[in-house]
């Protein structure tokens, strides 16, 4: 009995844990190793009793099969989730080339991010965890062993289609997260290429920037809070119906 609970933990430990490698908040480069396996070693203690126990003879060449299709599931799954982190840090970075505040804070993470892209991140992160991730992360999980049953690989034509489906998405939702910031410094531009050619003689530049520095900073606290309401529901929608079509 207790050899057939550990065999059953293990199988379930195999997928979460190459979920919460990839999983926002819990599997940030900044977390521990440590900490990401504590975090998996719990998801597998609320998940295992939801997942129906599989009889699998225990071979190498079972064994080694297995290990391989729950990592591949879990790794599916993660990169699904990471690319609303990747829409988020691609919001940020449209919005800061568009009002001129890419540069600052620059180095501030492992990965070069502008100012704006790190602020979006960890707000959405810290909404993202207070909202439940982890509730979700569990039903996720449990749900996707009737989308991927366990020991059986993906079908790659499939997963390609649906991959390329979520970089698809990833970067529509960006551009949509950024469209104000885009639309403001359309306007900046236009405003300033009139002043310029009505008095050729002003630094425009020079004082223009003061202008959409501010702007850009304004604009974030005003739009901020629909950026991010906007972001969690195509993640809670995601995390839902990860396989199925967009609203």
């Amino acid at each position: 009995m207790i050899n057939d609970a550990l065999w059953h933990g293990f199988t379930v430990f195999l997928r979460v844990a190459a979920l919460v490698s990839l999983m926002p908040a819990f599997g940030e480069q900044s977390v521990p190793v440590r900490i990401k396996l504590g975090i998996a070693v719990a998801f597998v203690f609320v998940i295992a009793p939801a997942v129906p126990a599989m009889e699998v003879s225990r071979t190498f060449d079972t064994v080694t099969w297995l290990i391989l299709t729950e990592i591949v599931a879990g790794l599916i799954l993660g990169l699904g989730i990471r690319m609303f982190v990747l829409a988020l840090q691609t919001a940020g970075s449209i919005a800061a080339q568009s009002t001129s505040l890419s540069q600052i804070l620059g180095g501030a993470v492992a990965d070069p991010l502008p100012a704006l892209g790190y602020t979006l991140i960890i707000a959405g992160l810290a909404l993202a965890v207070m909202t439940g991730l982890h509730v979700k992360a569990a039903e996720l999980v449990i749900v996707s062993y009737a989308l991927l049953p366990m020991g059986r690989l993906p079908d790659g034509a499939v997963v390609s289609e649906w991959g390329l489906d979520q970089v698809r998405h990833a970067f529509e939702l960006a551009f949509t997260l950024a469209a104000p910031f885009v639309i403001v410094s359309v306007l900046y531009n236009l405003a300033l290429g009139a002043i310029n050619k009505a008095m050729p003689q002003l630094m425009v530049a020079f004082v223009g920037a003061p202008v959409i520095t501010f702007a850009g900073l304004f604009l974030l606290f005003l739009a901020a809070p629909m950026i991010l309401t906007t972001w969690l529901a195509a993640l809670d929608h995601f995390m839902a119906t990860p396989f199925s079509g967009r609203p």
